[in-house]
Formats: structure tokens, sequence, C-alpha cells
């Protein structure tokens, strides 16, 4: 399957099928991530349930902490 994720083409695993599948593959899961999926704001619980389907638009924002 292929998205647009952070503006930018990638194809993902067949196992990759909804948001909390995609922020797993990309090690992200355990982090603070805003996910705008087909440009709605999804909150966390509904990661589960939310499907990606072939040519989604996904940008995740996470936060990286430094000095």
């Amino acid at each position: 399957m292929n998205i647009k994720l952070n503006g930018e083409m990638v194809e993902l695993s067949n196992e990759v099928k909804n948001i909390q599948q995609l922020l797993v593959f990309y090690k992200l899961e355990d982090r603070l991530v805003i996910v705008e999926h087909n440009r709605d704001i999804i909150l966390k619980d509904q990661y589960e349930s939310k499907e990606i389907q072939n040519g989604d638009e996904i940008e995740l924002v996470h936060f990286v902490g430094g000095g």
C-alpha cells in the first residue's frame, strides 16, 4: 500500500492496516504524537480503529527534546 506520509510517498508493509500499527512500525507508539489522517486530527483512542487505505495522506508530528 502506498500513502503520502509527511509529504513523501512511502510504501507500507501489508501488516500496517491502522494508525496504531503505523506508529509501531515507525517506533513512535510510546511518544507524544499528533496524527493527521486525510486532514482530520485523530485522537489517541481512535488509533486502532482508524484504518489506513491506499493513497491516504498522513502527517505525524512528534516532539524531540533537546537543549
